[in-house]
């Protein structure tokens, strides 16, 4: 049984990408992750996110004094396999995680890997890609895919494996605000059907982070803010000093108080304006 429903635990974690562990690029980072959480880790660039990521992955090996554990298995050689099994990842560039010459092959790989039959290959196939919007692409090329489309697509392969963990390693920088709002209402929707779902968020976006459950901040490969996002968001000194940014709603949410305009700490924008509205 999954201790206090914390399905990833770090401890102590270090890493370095010299082969002397000099200039670590991660600094004894702690922290664990719930079952169902919406986290989001952010930190400047060089801060350490996405080196996380690929530690969480098992693309990079951590210092052997550090700890993970997943599902309560510890993450080493001979845990790994199972390990991933539970896991899916979207990277920055989707054009580095196409597998397949069509939609329909590159959502199939990883069904492949996981050794489902391909009887029920085919429905599973149509489902995630109409989930995602993509059902009319299937025997289209990803190379003739929009940025966003291609996006989709990632997301479909890996959702279709019915991962635990989902992280998304800075998934939407490469895309216009509008590819990037649509890629995270699909992500938000997805989390809604499967509440179980746990989504890691390696992300620039304060304006998400703000959105989620669950705020690690990190800072030259230390953890420095965690928390929920009232906690992290609160201490407006040390985000600026860590040179992020205040979310733009909690920024007009604390202008509108000082005013005497209390809308009761809405947790976006468009639930801010539709208070003020009200």
């Amino acid at each position: 049984m999954i201790e206090n429903n914390v399905v990833l635990k770090v401890e102590n974690l270090n890493f370095s990408y010299r082969i002397n562990n000099d200039d670590l690029a991660i600094k004894d980072v702690s922290f664990s992750i719930k079952k169902g959480e919406y986290v989001a880790l952010v930190g400047h660039n060089g801060s350490g996110k996405s080196t996380i990521a690929k530690i969480l992955m098992g693309l990079l090996v951590a210092d052997e004094n550090s700890k993970i554990t997943i599902f309560d298995m510890e993450l080493n050689d001979e845990n790994l396999y199972k390990i991933r099994k539970d896991l899916g990842i979207i990277f920055q560039n989707p054009d580095n995680q196409f597998i397949g010459s069509t939609v329909q092959e590159d959502i199939a790989f990883g069904l492949e890997n996981n050794c489902v039959p391909n009887s029920k290959m085919q429905d599973i196939i149509d489902d995630y890609a109409k989930k995602v919007g993509m059902e009319k692409y299937l025997d289209k090329s990803p190379s003739l895919l929009s940025g966003g489309q291609k996006q989709r697509v990632s997301i479909a392969g890996v959702l279709a494996r019915n991962p635990k963990i989902f992280i998304m390693d800075e998934a939407t920088s490469m895309l216009d605000p509008k590819g990037k709002q649509e890629i995270l209402n699909l992500i938000y929707s997805l989390k809604r059907a499967n509440p179980e779902l746990t989504v890691i968020s390696i992300t620039h976006d304060i304006q998400e982070a703000y959105q989620a459950n669950h705020v690690i901040v990190l800072d030259d490969g230390k953890k420095v803010l965690d928390g929920s996002p009232k906690e992290v968001f609160k201490n407006r000194d040390l985000l600026l000093k860590y040179r992020l940014d205040i979310p733009f709603y909690l920024e007009l949410d604390t202008q509108l108080a000082l005013r005497g305009i209390d809308v009761k700490g809405a947790s976006c924008l468009e639930e801010l304006v539709d208070r003020l509205c009200k």
